[in-house]
């Protein structure tokens, strides 16, 4: 059990990480800079904890889900929606800051745009300063303006530094005609972790958590093939 509390091992190279906190300090600072510019350092220096932390998912972890486009803006929408009501209605407290927060990650589990640092910022605008509550419903726009600035620079930065970015759908693998199917041997999750560090990318998985879900699709697929077969004799 105490083995577990043990950090996992890293399968990218120092340069990765370099590139990766190089693009998280532009990137924040760009986001912040563009705040500043149209609604004043006070009100984009509340925003630098959450958009800080979402730097770190767009450029140290841009290939995740939870780091995609859609992710990052959609979350900051909700965060500020729901902020914005309950602050109204219940008023700036501790308790109903955590409560937005909550309510936060509800709504962006249901839209598919989960993203962690949502629910901070949904604490961090219900419990804002002098300057962010002047705004009112205003509020919204340097939320989604450092969203889209931070957004921005993740992909300028992520594609010149030749990491893809947003994440595209799984090319399918060719169909080659003709060709009897090869019984490929059992993949392990050492196999996995060595395919992870030929991508020199963060990947927010255990390679023995991808060996437990290709072993679980492989048991699905042998179910529906004996499925198709019993299916197809009774026909």
């Amino acid at each position: 059990m105490l083995a577990r509390w043990l950090p996992a091992s890293i399968n990218t190279r120092p340069a990765e990480w370099s590139r990766a906190g190089i693009g998280m300090a532009l990137g924040t600072l760009l986001s912040v800079w563009a705040c500043a510019q149209v609604f004043g350092m006070e009100v984009a220096l509340h925003l630098l904890g959450p958009l800080g932390a979402s730097a770190v998912l767009l450029f140290a972890v841009s290939s995740g889900a939870l780091a995609q486009p859609w992710s990052i803006m959609g979350s900051y929408l909700c965060a500020g929606i729901v902020a914005l009501l309950v602050a109204r209605v219940l008023g700036r407290t501790l308790g109903s800051a955590c409560l937005a927060a909550g309510m936060t990650v509800i709504l962006i589990c249901w839209l598919r745009c989960l993203h962690p640092p949502a629910g901070g910022l949904a604490m961090t605008l219900v419990l804002a300063d002098p300057a962010s509550i002047a705004l009112g419903w205003y509020e919204l726009a340097p939320v989604m303006l450092g969203a889209g600035a931070l957004l921005g620079c993740a992909l300028v930065y992520n594609n010149a530094t030749r990491t893809r970015y947003p994440k595209g759908l799984a090319e399918p693998a060719p169909v080659v005609l003709g060709v009897q199917p090869v019984s490929d041997p059992s993949i392990t999750a050492a196999d996995l972790k060595l395919a992870l560090a030929e991508m020199e990318q963060f990947y927010d998985v255990e390679p023995t958590e991808l060996e437990q879900l290709i072993h679980a699709a492989e048991g699905h697929a042998r179910r529906r093939s004996i499925g198709e077969v019993l299916a197809n004799r009774v026909v």
